[in-house]
């Protein structure tokens, strides 16, 4: 068997030490950027990480979005969890905004 799970949404992904149960998904926030279009770089304090993160992993009630899909949503309904040393996400389905093409 090869090292990869397949999600409840279908596709394949790299395994992840957290399976989200109901409606809940698994995902990695995006790192923010530091430096601007005009090529300004940022200090990291007072720079607010951007709502962008890339699915990891899906709950059985979940029908809008698959591993592998980028996605933007709502900052403060979050649950910020740390497991193996990676940092991950774990949001409800309905606090997911929109999918990036």
């Amino acid at each position: 068997m090869d090292d990869r799970s397949k999600t409840t949404a279908g596709g394949y992904m790299n395994k992840v030490p957290i399976t989200p149960l109901a409606d809940y998904v698994v995902m990695q926030q995006e790192e923010a950027k530091n430096k601007t279009a005009s090529g300004l770089y940022l200090p990291d304090k007072g720079t607010e990480k951007p709502k962008f993160a890339k699915v990891l992993a899906v709950g059985p009630m979940v029908k809008d979005v698959k591993a592998g899909d980028r996605v933007i949503f709502g900052g403060y309904s979050n649950t910020d969890i740390k497991v193996e040393g990676e940092e991950y996400l774990l949001v409800r389905n309905e606090n997911i905004y929109a999918k990036l093409s």
